[in-house]
C-alpha cells in the first residue's frame, strides 16, 4: 500500500473505465506542480471523457477537489488536477506524440496495487 491515497484512488477510477496502460510517476522533487502524475489513455474521444469523468467523479465524492479539468471537450488529452495528483488521460493517438514518461524520465514509476 502506498502512503498516497488519492493516488490508489485516482488508479482506480482510470482502471475502472478500462484506461489502458496506466503508469504513475514520483514527482515529488522533480516538478512543483504535483507530486504524481498518473498517465493513462483511451481508444475513443468517449472512453477519455469517462475516464476524465470517472477520476473527477470519484476525486469529488471522496472529499477531494478538482482544482482544474482542461481538454475536456477535444478529449484528446484531458488534465485532471487533483491537487498532489495530476492526471494525464490521453487519446490512444496522442499519447506516443507527447511520450510524457520519457519527458519526465527522471520520475521512479510507482507500484500501485491493481487489487484495492
Amino acid at each position: 500500500m502506498m502512503e498516497q491515497p488519492l493516488v490508489e484512488l485516482a488508479y482506480k477510477a482510470a482502471d475502472d473505465k478500462r484506461a489502458e496502460d496506466i503508469v504513475v510517476l514520483d514527482m515529488k522533487g522533480i516538478s512543483m506542480i504535483a507530486d504524481y502524475f498518473l498517465i493513462c489513455h483511451g481508444n475513443s474521444d468517449k472512453q477519455v471523457q469517462a475516464i476524465a469523468r470517472e477520476l473527477k467523479d470519484k476525486a469529488e465524492e471522496n472529499g477531494y477537489s478538482v482544482k482544474r479539468l482542461e481538454g475536456f471537450d477535444q478529449a484528446r488529452w484531458i488534465l485532471v488536477d487533483l491537487g498532489d495528483v495530476v492526471a494525464h488521460v490521453f487519446h490512444r493517438d496522442e499519447r506516443g506524440y507527447y511520450n510524457l514518461e520519457r519527458l519526465w524520465g527522471d520520475a521512479s514509476h510507482v507500484e500501485v496495487s491493481e487489487s484495492l
